[in-house]
């Protein structure tokens, strides 16, 4: 057993004359690993413990049953190492050190496309010429990340794509396909995703957001602080922003209820809000043209500014979703004194600097519904 042990692995030793610890290495796929192994003293494998470099502990990771299952089933360490060796084989052949090197084609064919699409637009590519980040502006000039991974065959194997957003990323591909062409579809997705990140931009700025603490461009949840301790947690659809949203109403039972009841009792009037407010339904409904100034002439005399102002609750009863937290500010009791709604973008906690911004525009239509 000795001989054989030296001969298949040279370069591990007995470091005792009772040759129960072993300490060198153990070579594959012409990688040398450091392995050491500490028998009991009737060398029972079994029983054997195993201390090996970081490499070879990254390279096993995920096959730890396997080399334990190995080391019980085996009945001498020469055994156990061939086992392990043909472990650790299967284990580089799944990781990327043992990927072929591309063939010259590939490295002209690469060079030749990134000079069609632009140096300006690559922010990062690995020294192995195999993973890329493009940069990309949609039309409101937000910076968007392309991540490409190319394949050894590349272009005639599709290469894989990733990037931040709300809804996958579907590439065409071919194997005349160039990156100039990827890139050109993923500035189209961002310019269909356009409207959907003008509506949370829009809440971020002008609302106390709860969830998530760092918004990504892939994130469609927002929770939103609305007082009292209660929060609404909105779920915008990527593809049709300014559809009625998921709605969830967070906080004391006592006072979501009467919100929850009003948002299911006028659930239907989420497009009506114009008509019922007797005024002609606009052309183009933007955040400015969905409530009314303090000094509107709009208001009727019988109403004055206290009498139609928010108490501080928020109900998703809006035209559209870009206005949902503006025109959701809503009377949600009578009252006879004017209350400042405070607000601090996209912050756990309102900054000391801008502790106070007062609405100085009321809702009357919201206001009508929920008396």
């Amino acid at each position: 057993m000795e001989s054989s042990l030296v001969k298949d692995n040279p370069l591990l030793l007995p470091l005792n004359k009772e040759k129960t610890i072993y300490d060198g290495f153990i070579t594959v796929q012409e990688r040398d690993f450091r392995l050491r192994i500490l028998l009991p003293p009737d060398r029972q494998v079994k029983q054997a413990r195993l201390h090996c470099c970081w490499q070879l502990k990254h390279l096993l990771h995920g096959y730890e049953h396997i080399v334990k299952q190995r080391q019980q089933q085996s009945p001498d360490l020469v055994t156990f190492i061939l086992e392990l060796k043909t472990v650790l084989e299967v284990g580089l052949k799944s990781r990327h050190e043992c990927r072929s090197i591309p063939p010259p084609q590939y490295y002209a064919q690469l060079i030749s496309e990134m000079e069609t699409l632009g140096w300006g637009k690559l922010l990062f590519i690995d020294t192995e010429f195999r993973t890329l980040r493009l940069k990309a502006e949609d039309s409101s000039r937000r910076q968007h990340i392309l991540n490409i991974k190319l394949k050894s065959k590349h272009p005639v194997e599709a290469p894989e794509c990733s990037a931040d957003l709300p809804v996958p990323l579907a590439i065409t591909w071919t194997p005349q396909s160039t990156l100039e062409q990827l890139h050109s579809q993923f500035l189209l997705l961002l310019e269909s995703l356009t409207e959907f990140w003008d509506v949370l931009d829009e809440i971020d700025s002008k609302t106390w957001i709860l969830e998530p603490e760092k918004p990504s461009r892939s994130d469609t949840m927002r929770r939103i602080a609305i007082g009292n301790n209660t929060s609404i947690k909105v779920e915008v659809d990527p593809r049709h922003p300014k559809m009625l949203p998921e709605c969830c109403l967070l906080g004391a039972e006592h006072v979501v209820t009467p919100l929850r009841n009003k948002l299911n009792a006028n659930m239907h009037l989420w497009s009506c809000l114009w008509s019922l407010a007797g005024t002609r339904t606009p052309a183009s409904c933007t955040t400015s043209g969905m409530f009314w100034r303090s000094n509107s002439r709009h208001l009727p005399p019988t109403k004055n500014l206290a009498s139609v102002w928010s108490v501080g609750y928020v109900t998703p009863i809006v035209l559209k979703m870009r206005s949902l937290i503006r025109c959701a500010m809503t009377l949600a009791a009578a009252s006879h004194f004017t209350r400042p709604v405070f607000t601090s973008g996209c912050e756990r906690s309102p900054p000391a600097g801008r502790a106070s911004t007062l609405f100085s525009e009321s809702v009357l239509t919201a206001a009508s519904l929920l008396r």
